[in-house]
């Protein structure tokens, strides 16, 4: 079964790549590594909710942002290697939480991004990871993450 077929069993689509609003690129190769810039849960141009986790973003809206910055950074490596069948496995990700004063469950909130590789890659998106708790995110996103991923 290849990625094109789990996504549409998982019902999942995954959105346009997304466009640099500065000097870098969503994503780059280096040898048979895959590197994303920040990816934000952005929907059709937005921000899905902005704010900090939990005081004005719900855990469960912020794990929902993590699994969107999650698939746009799919959609940014599909975009730099053609296709996500192309994924040997994902190495790590990196999730940054816009956090409330005391708030310190991070791990949860990227687990709606961990969850969601997993989901799609089976044992290859099993992965290393670090959830950091941030005072501040660009945007007011309460989330944004990176991929590192081996290509074949």
């Amino acid at each position: 079964m290849t990625i094109s077929d789990t996504l549409a069993k998982l019902d999942i689509q995954l959105p346009p790549a997304p466009t640099p609003v500065g000097s870098y690129v969503a994503a780059t190769t280096s040898g048979n590594t895959v590197y994303t810039s920040g990816m934000l849960p952005i929907v059709d141009g937005a921000l899905c909710c902005a704010g900090k986790i939990p005081g004005d973003v719900s855990v469960e809206c912020g794990q929902t942002a993590a699994r969107l910055a999650v698939l746009n950074g799919l959609a940014a490596i599909e975009a730099e290697i053609g296709s996500l069948d192309n994924i040997e496995k994902i190495i790590r990700i990196n999730v940054f939480v816009n956090s409330s004063a005391g708030f310190f469950d991070q791990a949860a909130i990227a687990n709606g991004a961990s969850n969601t590789l997993v989901e799609i890659f089976g044992d290859a998106g099993k992965h290393t990871r670090c959830a950091v708790g941030m005072a501040e995110l660009p945007l007011n996103t309460p989330v944004e993450l990176d991929i590192i991923a081996e290509i074949k």
